[in-house]
């Protein structure tokens, strides 16, 4: 009876045939490969434009549109020196104009959207949940709706065709998308840390200095990164509150390249594009990391 009841468990040990085991990683191997065939399809695809580009700066202009292949039949690095000079400036005055209104941007969010979003993730303080729904409800409204308006506050103020306009608001935490996140992150550290740095007679300020800020680098990265990358890039803004070729930023001094009558220079349109795309690879390439966790740490999937 004993022998009878052991044959089961026996027959459960016995292993599977080699080939099911074989066949079963053979699948999991199409499965991987077939996936990654379609991840590099997906990548050329996003590429192919940028790698169009590059290609076209190296291309004689004649040649941009009557060779669209990748491969260039002759090589011409002259739209690189030509598109510098091209200008009423040299395009390094473009880019110190955006590298100048850049970092006050960034600087502005940093300090602005962290205290606010301290003081929704810490205070009490009448009407919160309010002015939060009203901060979050901010983030849906287009730049379009607010644009003039501001245009006609810093007309009256004597801000036009200065950096002030694009530059100031951010120090006023006018970002509720970076705010949101912040508090995200903020909600997450543990309020024991507070109420023992309490106890020390440390106030709100050192809490936030000492505490939150140096917990908090990861959403600081983000939020860096992301207006690095979104005012670099902004050309509506820009083109409204600066109208002096001397005020000119990238993004705008790109627009001159391209002419209403059609002699547009593009090949030199095309170099200066492949240099004004520099600072935003390097900043992603070497902050993506810390974009990564920032982002996964917020809770924003």
């Amino acid at each position: 009876m004993t022998d009878l009841q052991e044959r089961p468990d026996t027959a459960l040990d016995t292993p599977k045939p080699d080939h099911v085991g074989v066949e079963s990683r053979g699948h999991s191997r199409a499965r991987s490969l077939l996936k990654h065939l379609v991840l590099i399809a997906l990548g050329v695809v996003m590429l192919y434009p940028l790698l169009w580009m590059l290609s076209s700066s190296i291309k004689p202009n004649d040649a941009i549109f009557r060779e669209p292949g990748l491969i260039p039949n002759q090589f011409d690095f002259s739209n690189y020196t030509v598109g510098w000079d091209a200008l009423l400036h040299p395009f390094s005055h473009y880019l110190l104009n955006s590298a100048i209104i850049v970092l006050g941007s960034v600087l502005g969010n940093l300090i602005s959207c962290a205290l606010a979003a301290y003081a929704f993730a810490r205070l009490n303080f009448r009407l919160k949940p309010l002015w939060f729904a009203i901060m979050l409800i901010t983030i849906m409204l287009p730049i379009h709706v607010v644009i003039v308006p501001q245009y006609v506050l810093f007309s009256e103020l004597g801000w036009i065709n200065t950096f002030l306009p694009l530059v100031v608001p951010k120090f006023l935490a006018t970002d509720s998308f970076f705010i949101f996140l912040m508090v995200q992150f903020f909600r997450g550290i543990p309020k024991e840390l507070d109420e023992a740095a309490r106890l020390d007679g440390a106030g709100h300020l050192r809490i936030f200095f000492q505490i939150m800020i140096p917990l908090s680098l990861p959403a600081l990265a983000t939020t860096a990164i992301f207006t690095f990358i979104w005012t670099w890039n902004d050309f509506f803004s820009q083109l409204i509150f600066l109208t002096n070729p001397d005020k000119y930023t990238v993004p705008v001094a790109l627009r001159t390249f391209v002419d209403s009558t059609g002699a547009s220079s593009w090949g030199s349109l095309f170099a200066m594009s492949i240099v004004s795309l520099i600072p935003v690879f390097l900043v992603f390439l070497f902050g993506q990391k810390y974009l990564v966790k920032g982002i996964a740490t917020t809770g924003i999937k």
